[in-house]
């Protein structure tokens, strides 16, 4: 979808992005190749055609950062298409609702499930480096939380990232992760269904007092689950949302 977007270019809203397709202009070429557009300067023309040109290259460098900037907050999704099969899904757990203290991150590639804890393998510089690996974050509620956390402890590189949770609402799946998990049909695992964040902090606090690994692989095949449903759900919202787009774009 992000060949057929043009709200990345400064003043390109969504209602000029559809008037160009209404008129045929339905991707970056179609519109580099027009001398003339309907209700366009030829300096704005100009203007834009120098900031698609930039985008092309950005694509093909495969710079997500790029789009991640420019485009709106609530068309991240945008960026799912192209940069899917090097996005990772991410999530945090923290001693409270301040994010006062990492515990356990998260990643899950699509394949792998990889677990940083506090205490054993958590290095905030390390976390940076293997978040380099990928050119997408996909998080749920992660824009609000997980992100600006690991934002002050300088672990995350400048890449993209897309919450699940704004674009979830847009097609109509409301609530927490656990809601739309069941809404969509998905079955956690006996020993942790039922579980919510809470849970997950108890866990972590008899895990440190008592030093019983149990406890602690609970809270990591607890947090596996947050992270590996990621997945199905960005499938799902995304084929949802590009639908949309594409009916609009052929109108």
């Amino acid at each position: 979808m992000l060949r057929n977007s043009f709200v990345f270019i400064d003043g390109f809203g969504p209602r000029k992005e559809k008037s160009l397709w209404k008129n045929g202009i339905e991707d970056w070429d179609s519109f580099l190749n027009s001398p003339k557009i309907p209700r366009l300067s030829s300096a704005l023309k100009s203007y834009a055609d120098r900031q698609i040109k930039l985008a092309k290259q950005s694509l093909y460098s495969i710079d997500s950062s790029y789009f991640s900037q420019k485009l709106p907050s609530g068309e991240q999704w945008r960026l799912f298409d192209f940069f899917k099969e090097d996005a990772v899904y991410l999530d945090i757990e923290t001693t409270g609702l301040k994010g006062n203290d990492v515990t356990v991150v998260g990643l899950y590639d699509g394949l792998e499930y990889k677990s940083m804890i506090k205490g054993i393998n958590l290095d905030f510089n390390h976390l940076f480096s293997e978040l380099e690996k990928y050119k997408l974050i996909i998080t749920f509620n992660g824009d609000s939380f997980d992100l600006p956390i690991l934002r002050k402890l300088n672990a995350v590189p400048k890449i993209a990232s897309f919450d699940l949770r704004h674009a979830c609402k847009r097609i109509g799946l409301k609530g927490g992760l656990k809601e739309i998990e069941r809404t969509m049909g998905f079955a956690r695992p006996q020993i942790v269904d039922g579980m919510h964040g809470g849970d997950a902090l108890s866990l972590w606090k008899i895990y440190r007092a008592t030093g019983d690994k149990y406890y602690l692989d609970l809270l990591l095949q607890y947090n596996e689950e947050d992270c590996a449903n990621l997945k199905p759900i960005a499938e799902h919202v995304c084929s949802q949302l590009k639908s949309a787009l594409q009916i609009q774009i052929a109108r």
